[in-house]
């Protein structure tokens, strides 16, 4: 089974996110900052990883850097899941290896629609 790890300080979006992805078929987990999640990856490297910008101990493009860098961290397909708009974070976001940009708020369309794009679904 395909699994996701959703990394959001969030509980209530963490809790929303899971809902969307295990109905596109996903075994998921989760972790509220990219210290759980390197962790996380360093047992298991998921096939999908909804990663929020803006977290305390470890923010995502913190984690995002640290895990392309790591053995097999090339593997999961990266959605960075923020309220981030400005074209040059974006654009920061993409180069350090995310594969694409999700705006909050989102709904199950939109996460399945960017899940198609890059291949996961």
């Amino acid at each position: 089974m395909r699994t996701c790890l959703i990394v959001d300080d969030s509980r209530i979006i963490r809790k929303v996110a899971r809902r969307i992805v295990e109905g596109l078929g996903f075994e998921v987990d989760e972790a509220a900052d990219g210290v759980e999640a390197l962790s996380y990856c360093a047992g298991m490297m998921p096939d999908v990883v909804l990663l929020d910008w803006n977290m305390p101990v470890m923010d995502g493009l913190t984690f995002l850097r640290r895990l392309r860098a790591t053995p097999n961290g090339e593997k999961p397909k990266v959605l960075f899941c923020t309220i981030e708009t400005a074209p040059d974070r974006i654009a920061e976001a993409l180069s350090a290896g995310a594969d694409d940009y999700v705006m909050k708020p989102f709904d199950s369309e939109i996460l399945q629609s960017k899940f198609s794009e890059v291949g996961a679904v």
